[in-house]
């Protein structure tokens, strides 16, 4: 008790005694707490003894004093020894936090900065009365320092008051001051709270300027997202060898640019630390091979009624390959679809630049290729209709060729799959879509085969009604939410919420099996990619060769010329 009361009375003497003298302030408190980390094996612990206690809290009352002065080793030193105490509160992973709701421009950012936290604000007013008023050294508070420290704007003080109190709790005021303050972690979490495209690349860009690797892996894949290749690879190249996520992309990037053993050494690395993708894109690079437009072999179909649509997917990239990969063998392994008529080939992995593609194909907001450039493939390989996987872009199908992007899941897949029979969408769909299914006299020409609409007298079709009470007499007709957008009502035959809805619940009625392969088999009511093909090269201008693909149509769906 002699050695405690000695240690705070000189604390006290030399407040006294050096005024406002901030160097000399420091070198005595530095001098308290190092006695303190001596004992405690050369760190703060987070419990201390009652005289080490108030040894740590005259050494806090010293630095934040010679703080006020305007000390920077003065702050530097109480935010160390704050961070030693706290380090057993913080999350591991709370460099990264969720963080909250975003600010909308840099005014706002100025205006968070100028708020105060009221909770924690009257807290450090009242520690600070009870302080003035009291012969005791103020209370050992992590929060309570903290919040002093943010007083004169540490920027390292609001971040780690950010991280203990939780983002539930804590102001934005305390990350965008981090943020400003030039601590990564902040903006980091600063950028990725926000909704504008350009503040959170501002945001990110100087974080990764820090050279902090979870910043210039978030920014790698923001310019990766917005097709800006070459400004992603610098990024992915500086942290691929310490972030498996970021050598597979790496690997991904040298791979569609040509760089093939180099890409193969960051896919290794990546698969090496469990990176699934990495494990995934080397089998792709094993089991396929780039191939020329004109190097594609025929492929032998299955013979009679086994393939009334015979469908073949196509990638031009590693990733995109990937994909139609998964979408191949999944489709093989789906007991749900084994009755129906449908067969899957391969997909073929075309080179680079083989086929134009857009996100805004036409100006229409959907995924869309030109596909001139697979009509001799077609020719010998006999499809029916075609699978594009692109980048990116809304999926769609378009007369017999379905587009999908990286993104889309097997779920989307069958989704489509089932639009090449016919099949509606049972969502509201668009409005100028809807203007023709939708009407009484036009949805005769679309005929889908789970769908009708309200008639003066019944439904319509009435076909479509009587075709599901023959395929089963107990079927219960439903509202859909097909015709919402031209306010109409329409009718599916089941009250579950199907596929066609939501195609992630994987809910595929029995009887749209069987109304499915009754499409397969009137193959008049399908559009094959022969019609994409004819109504291409007819825009084109090249007559010859639309002659032939309306030709191959007209076969398909049973005409005669």
């Amino acid at each position: 008790m002699r050695g405690l009361f000695l240690a705070v009375f000189a604390l006290l003497i030399v407040v006294g005694d050096t005024g406002r003298y901030a160097p000399q302030l420091v070198a005595n408190a530095t001098t308290a707490l190092s006695y303190v980390r001596e004992q405690a094996q050369l760190k703060l612990p987070s419990e201390l003894s009652a005289e080490n206690t108030y040894r740590v809290r005259s050494a806090f009352a010293l630095l934040w004093h010679a703080a006020q002065l305007n000390s920077i080793e003065a702050q530097q030193t109480l935010m160390t020894s704050i961070e030693e105490i706290t380090s057993h509160q913080l999350n591991p992973e709370s460099h990264f936090p969720s963080p909250p709701g975003e600010s909308t421009d840099s005014d706002e950012l100025s205006q968070e900065l100028s708020q105060e936290s009221d909770e924690l604000s009257q807290h450090r007013g009242n520690e600070q009365t009870a302080a003035n008023t009291s012969t005791q050294v103020p209370k050992l508070n992590a929060l309570y320092w903290l919040e002093n420290l943010v007083s004169i704007d540490n920027a390292d003080a609001a971040w780690l008051l950010y991280q203990l109190i939780g983002e539930q709790s804590a102001s934005e005021r305390f990350m965008a001051l981090a943020a400003k303050g030039n601590v990564a972690e902040a903006q980091l979490a600063y950028a990725m709270s926000s909704q504008s495209p350009d503040k959170r690349e501002k945001w990110l860009i100087r974080a990764a300027e820090q050279e902090y690797l979870p910043a210039q892996a978030a920014l790698a894949d923001w310019y990766l997202l917005h097709d800006q290749n070459k400004k992603a690879k610098p990024l992915l190249a500086a942290t691929a060898s310490l972030d498996m996520q970021s050598a597979f992309k790496y690997g991904r990037l040298l791979w569609d640019e040509g760089n093939v053993d180099e890409a193969k050494i960051y896919l290794k690395k990546a698969a090496n630390l469990g990176q699934q993708q990495a494990k995934d894109a080397l089998a792709i690079t094993q089991r396929y091979s780039v191939t020329a437009l004109g190097d594609v072999k025929p492929f032998d179909w299955a013979q009679g009624n086994q393939c009334l649509q015979r469908i073949q997917p196509f990638a031009a990239s590693l990733a995109t390959m990937i994909r139609a990969d998964s979408f191949y063998r999944q489709f093989n392994n789906d007991e749900r679809l084994a009755s129906l008529s449908l067969c899957v080939a391969p997909p073929i992995w075309l080179p680079k630049g083989a086929l134009s593609c857009s996100d805004d194909y036409n100006n229409r907001n959907v995924l869309g290729c030109d596909v001139k450039p697979l009509a001799n493939i077609a020719k010998k390989r006999q499809f029916s209709h075609a699978v594009v996987v692109a980048k990116q872009g809304k999926a769609n199908v378009q007369n017999g060729v379905m587009f999908l992007d990286i993104g889309d899941t097997y779920s989307v897949f069958v989704h489509e799959l089932a639009h090449f029979a016919g099949f509606a969408d049972e969502y509201p769909i668009a409005r100028s879509m809807a203007r023709k299914i939708c009407d009484i006299q036009r949805i005769s020409d679309f005929s889908p085969p789970n769908l009708v609409i309200d008639s003066p007298h019944y439904y319509a079709p009435v076909v479509t009604v009587s075709r599901w009470a023959k395929i089963d007499p107990n079927t219960i007709v439903a509202k859909a939410k097909t015709c919402e957008g031209v306010s109409k009502n329409s009718y599916k035959p089941s009250r579950r919420i199907t596929f066609m809805e939501h195609h992630d619940t994987g809910a595929i009625p029995p009887l749209y099996l069987v109304l499915w392969q009754q499409q397969l088999e009137k193959q008049q009511a399908q559009r094959p990619i022969s019609m994409n093909f004819f109504q291409a090269f007819h825009h084109q201008g090249d007559q010859k060769e639309a002659a032939h693909w309306l030709a191959k149509y007209e076969a398909f769906v049973g005409k005669t010329s």
